[in-house]
């Protein structure tokens, strides 16, 4: 027997193996092996088997299986074909993207010693006379109705093992060896009931959403439902009419951040057969989990991105929350995928019913439904009776002219709504989209910035820990440095503002307030990031200060006023989609306000009110800014009314990168009607981690390429086939479908 093994680098071959008699019953497609490529041995996956090999000649023998049983299932493996193919992606790439790193098919729990106490009582004198050890943990494990870990008794006795076996000898315990199973509570909010009451517009989406999975079809819906319409209420239970058929459900969360609570809610409902799975899990609980959903012993997955990969098999749902955002798109390493094609090609291969669901869609998503490619599904109000916050919009322009202070970070009157909603004992959510302390460190007199000495973009101060560090490739400085290093002034001072920033100056404002910081900085451990929402939810903290991860999602009943501290964050971008995020961002937080009977209110600071993304935002006026943007769109020939890629040139000489990617957009062979060619350019950030990077953007009509098959054709014969990069010391990435241009 002969195997062909796709390994995780970046060549299109497979390499042929023959099987050694001792394997050849348990060599099946989709199960990894060790072998050897070069002179060493490497992991791969085997993708095909053969009676007779391709060629002649000598063949290496495997090494070893890796697994017990495949990894992948037959949908689970079409999925890989096919996304190898769309993003252009080697085969063993694309499985190393599906397959979780250091997954272990043969992990086994831990396991301990459990003892119980039998019926014992007339046997109780004997012990205190002739064994008082035995009996002194006799008589405690009567005091319990269940079994505990014989390792708990070290305390009564010198030699647990011992005394317990003894006293099991007698018939007076029982002893069991369990398996430990991974601690995974520490990532999830406690279970949340609640009694929920459906509006006619949700009934009316529901009976659509049953229908639609009790035809066992696939079918594709965008749920625009507006923030807190109770789309979550929405999922449990389409997601319980799934189960009802004896078909499983995935659902997608854009932030790690949104998984403690949705999680919590579901196994309120679905108990332990709701599944968490996200990178944060430390690696025995995913080898774990992995493991029981191969089993199927779990009938709900909820996790991040890459749990669109979870081998659950008779899946009948798939739900992206959030399907917008852009942290469903996997920028690096290859393949360079979007969960949201994933889940759409997953879904017709299980024939499944995939929702995308948002109070603001993306605009492929929106364009999509108005093209009848998705079926429109509309929540226009808020569940339960809410009302619409009520936004302000402060010209912080004009603030600043009225008190005569300089770079003002909180205006008067966001000020005046804290103090108020504290008086009430409601609760504030303050957003700023950038953290540290302050993005700039500058010199006074010749207006040099520090900058990373890796990449072409300014050190952010920190005012914990490393002084200034690099949030692209991780570079630190201890201290600040005292004098300009370009003409040598000691006249340097920090410029701009972040979340520590934002932090300090509430806690000095308001020292009484109960206040936490939720960014990158502070949730490292997901651990730390759960307690600290779920004490939000309990109203042990008064002011919550973070991130875009508070953005979307969370649902807290006592939060009744949204601080937006600069709404012009990221509008200025030079990115086709820089206003559509910024409006998605603006509107998003806004929704976290007022969720219940108690009315919101929503503090919007920026220095360009007259800014259309501004404007349109505060209004919560969706549907005229996403005609304006469509408009421009089209006039521009930029998505979704074309299939563009990017091949992005990296390499450590300019010089060097430049010229090959000319080199390379001259020699493209196979051009046709419809597709536009931009660049080559250098990229908005130049240099990363010690790389200078440069872009070309390909675009085709979907006028003249209805499905994009021409442009992957091209894109095949002129990349795939070739690898066009005619020198070394220069890499090529192609991004399909880039989400951004930076």
């Amino acid at each position: 027997m002969f195997v062909d093994v796709a390994f995780p680098i970046s060549s299109y071959r497979v390499f042929t193996y023959r099987v050694p008699r001792a394997l050849e019953q348990n060599i099946l497609i989709g199960v990894r092996v060790r072998a050897p490529l070069g002179r060493r041995q490497a992991q791969g996956i085997v993708v095909a088997k053969h009676k007779k090999p391709h060629f002649t000649g000598r063949i290496k023998p495997l090494t070893s299986l890796v697994d017990e049983f495949p990894v992948l299932d037959e949908y689970l493996w079409k999925l890989l074909l096919w996304m190898s193919d769309y993003y252009l992606t080697p085969l063993g790439q694309v499985a190393r993207a599906i397959i979780p790193t250091r997954l272990s098919t043969r992990y086994r729990p831990p396991t301990r010693l459990m003892v119980r106490s039998n019926e014992m009582a007339d046997r109780m004198p004997e012990l205190v006379a002739k064994a008082p050890a035995q009996a002194r943990v006799l008589r405690y494990l009567a005091q319990r109705k269940e079994a505990i870990p014989v390792a708990k008794l070290k305390d009564l006795v010198a030699s647990p093992p011992v005394v317990c076996k003894k006293l099991a000898a007698k018939g007076l315990v029982t002893l069991e060896v369990v398996e430990q199973l991974p601690d995974a509570t520490g990532f999830t909010f406690q279970p949340v009931t609640k009694e929920v009451h459906f509006s006619e517009d949700q009934r009316a989406v529901l009976k659509q959403l049953e229908q639609g999975i009790e035809l066992g079809n696939f079918q594709s819906y965008l749920l625009h439902g507006v923030t807190g319409s109770g789309k979550t209420e929405i999922y449990i239970e389409a997601a319980r009419k799934c189960l009802k058929i004896g078909r499983r459900v995935i659902l997608l969360l854009p932030e790690i951040a949104l998984t403690p609570q949705i999680a919590g809610r579901f196994r309120a409902v679905f108990k332990d057969r709701v599944a968490l799975w996200h990178s944060r899990l430390p690696h025995n609980v995913r080898a774990w989990t992995w493991k029981r959903i191969c089993a199927g012993d779990f009938d709900v997955v909820i996790g991040a991105r890459s749990a669109i990969f979870c081998p659950v098999n008779k899946l009948g749902l798939i739900v992206l929350d959030e399907e917008q955002e852009q942290t469903y798109k996997q920028e690096s390493p290859e393949p360079r995928y979007h969960a949201r094609e994933v889940a759409l090609m997953r879904g017709k291969l299980h024939r499944a019913v995939v929702v995308l669901s948002s109070a603001t869609p993306s605009l492929e998503s929106y364009y999509n439904h108005i093209q009848s490619k998705y079926v429109y599904l509309r929540l226009p109000e808020r569940f339960g009776g809410a009302k619409y916050p009520h936004v302000h919009l402060v010209n912080m322009v004009q603030e600043q002219e009225e008190t005569g202070k300089v770079d003002q970070l909180i205006s008067g009157l966001l000020q005046d709504k804290i103090a108020q909603r504290l008086e009430c004992n409601e609760q504030v959510i303050l957003l700023h989209n950038r953290r540290g302390f302050a993005p700039v460190y500058y010199c006074t007199q010749c207006g040099e910035m520090v900058m990373c000495p890796h990449c072409r973009v300014t050190l952010t101060y920190h005012r914990v820990g490393p002084a200034l560090r690099c949030h692209f490739c991780g570079y630190v400085r201890p201290e600040l440095p005292l004098d300009c290093g370009h003409c040598g002034s000691p006249h340097l001072r920090l410029r701009g503002t972040g979340t520590q920033k934002v932090e300090d100056h509430i806690q000095a404002t308001f020292p009484q307030a109960r206040l936490a910081r939720l960014d990158l900085d502070t949730t490292r451990s997901t651990r730390v990031l759960t307690r600290r929402l779920e004490r939000f939810g309990r109203g042990e903290i008064d002011i919550l200060v973070g991130t875009q991860m508070l953005a979307k999602g969370l649902d807290f009943d006592n939060a009744t006023l949204v601080g937006i501290v600069n709404g012009d964050t990221g509008l200025f971008l030079p990115d086709f989609r820089a206003g559509e995020r910024v409006f998605q961002l603006i509107y998003q937080a806004a929704g976290r306000s007022g969720r219940r009977r108690k009315r919101g209110e929503v503090v919007i600071q920026t220095y360009n009110p007259d800014d259309p993304v501004i404007k349109h935002a505060a209004h919560l006026d969706l549907k005229t800014f996403y005609n304006i943007l469509l408009s421009e769109r089209r006039e521009l020939n930029y998505p979704p009314f074309s299939w563009m890629v990017k091949l992005e040139f990296s390499g450590k000489k300019r010089a060097l990168v430049a010229e090959v990617a000319e080199a390379v957009g001259g020699g493209l062979k196979g051009r046709y009607r419809g597709l536009e060619i931009v660049g080559p350019a250098f990229c908005y950030r130049e240099k990363l981690r010690d790389r200078y990077r440069l872009q070309m953007l390909f675009k085709s009509s979907k006028e003249k390429d209805p499905n994009g098959t021409r442009l992957h054709r091209f894109l095949h014969q002129n990349f795939v086939a070739s690898r066009n990069i005619p020198r070394s010391g220069v890499r090529l990435n192609i991004d399909v479908n880039p989400v951004s241009l930076l």
